[in-house]
């Protein structure tokens, strides 16, 4: 479904990515390991578009996405969680969740609405309440929510247990599972990298901008030198 091929990115005149290349296949989950700085969420803003490529292609179900603009790679299917939530506060639980889908031209907009409520019950009850009044938990379901409204073939996970309680942590992870499960593709950039690789078909680590080791979640959860770097084992 996705595939990288030699991407470089840069902040000014640094550059942050060097020569990335990764793919995604579809129904699974990839997880993205690296320790902060190392160029995670920059490749996955790269990939939604608002990260500018300075080389390289982006693939996705084949067709070249490098020069579409952030809302047409939603609209095409790909949807990004992006790290912080950053949801709009001011606005209600439900605008926040409609705006996920404002890109869609189709008629099932109410429909996926009161599936997210049935997903995720806590935001059914607040919907009418301002987000910035959420706890941090259901802030991060809440931007889970949203971009799932947009009903994407690919999602991009962006830190999403990142500040939170460990039986929220519990949680998100219990939610990731269930779309798993769906079918849905998911790319998933981890703080905790024990509970991501379980749960992931393969993963990545990059490091420094480089990806130095690939293989399936297993595989990378019993590696001596991933162990020691991300694992705390």
């Amino acid at each position: 479904m996705l595939a990288v091929s030699n991407l470089t990115s840069r902040y000014g005149r640094i550059e942050v990515l060097h020569g990335i290349s990764l793919e995604v296949r579809t129904g699974e989950v990839v997880t993205l390991v690296g320790s902060n700085g190392a160029g995670k969420s920059t490749l996955l803003r790269a990939i939604s578009g608002v990260q500018p490529v300075s080389s390289g292609s982006i693939m996705f179900d084949e067709q070249a996405i490098g020069k579409w603009r952030p809302h047409v790679r939603v609209a095409k299917g790909i949807a990004q969680v992006p790290e912080g939530r950053q949801i709009f506060t001011p606005l209600t639980v439900d605008e926040n969740l409609r705006l996920g889908g404002i890109t869609r031209r189709d008629d099932g907009v109410s429909a996926d609405l009161a599936e997210m409520y049935a997903m995720f019950p806590a935001l059914g009850e607040f919907r009418n309440k301002t987000a910035g009044t959420l706890s941090g938990g259901q802030q991060q379901m809440l931007a889970i929510g949203r971009a799932l409204m947009a009903r994407p073939k690919l999602l991009l996970l962006d830190e999403p247990s990142m500040g939170l309680a460990p039986v929220l942590v519990e949680q998100i992870f219990t939610t990731i599972g269930m779309l798993k499960a769906r079918g849905l593709t998911i790319l998933l950039v981890e703080q905790n990298a024990n509970a991501a690789l379980a749960i992931a078909d393969r993963g990545y680590v990059i490091e420094t901008g480089r990806i130095v080791t690939t293989g399936t979640g297993k595989e990378l959860l019993s590696d001596e030198r991933v162990r020691n770097a991300y694992l705390g084992l």
